[in-house]
């Protein structure tokens, strides 16, 4: 519901992941083929031979230094800054106001504003779950998705509590916050549950 970009997550993490995969299966063939582990010997000395001869040929005048190390800092900082973007992209898509309006908004036609933050329908929804003593945690989180505001709502209930029954009642209690507010807040519940729901149960009355 939220900006996270999943499809780039998805993709960097099966990249990461193939390449681990390969290294690591080429440790395990180095370490116990003894025909790879020559050909890797000699593939590794042949090219740290060429990078050394490189380094050699190609310093400048001014630095006497190699422009592959001036390179390699240039990529590194790149690398550097798409991660900071990417970092920065996590996570996006939260929203503050839940209802801005301008316009008439008194009987005798006087202009005016209403803005209504997100941290009413938020507080609402949760001061209301969590009067209730089948849930050990709520909480309600705030996205903006496709220009309209929406509301995540997740809930954790203990051991033995019926997710339909208590889907029936979250619906209501929006359906209430729907009058409440004036307008129709779009809701994604979830449903979710932990190592807490295990060790402990609902309160009934008997």
């Amino acid at each position: 519901m939220n900006g996270t970009p999943r499809g780039l997550n998805r993709f960097l993490l099966s990249l990461i992941g193939l390449l681990l995969l390969i290294a690591g299966i080429g440790m395990v063939l180095v370490a116990a083929v003894p025909a790879a582990a020559h050909w890797w010997r000699d593939y590794a000395s042949a090219q740290v031979a060429w990078l050394q001869g490189y380094e050699q040929r190609s310093r400048l005048l001014l630095t006497s230094q190699s422009w592959m190390w001036l390179a390699a800092a240039a990529f590194f900082l790149v690398v550097v800054i798409l991660m900071i973007s990417w970092i920065a992209n996590q996570g996006k898509g939260r929203a503050s106001t839940l209802l801005d309006y301008h316009g008439n908004v008194d009987d005798d036609g006087a202009a005016g504003a209403v803005k209504l933050s997100c941290a009413v329908a938020e507080n609402a929804i949760k001061s209301a779950l969590l009067e209730r003593t089948d849930l050990y945690g709520v909480s309600a989180t705030s996205y903006d998705f496709r220009n309209e505001v929406g509301l995540k709502v997740r809930v954790f209930p203990r051991q033995g509590v019926a997710p339909n029954e208590l889907a029936v009642d979250v619906v209501e209690l929006v359906g209430a916050l729907d009058e409440l507010l004036g307008m129709e807040v779009p809701v994604l519940l979830s449903i979710g549950t932990g190592a807490r729901s295990r060790f402990t149960k609902a309160e009934r009355v008997r």
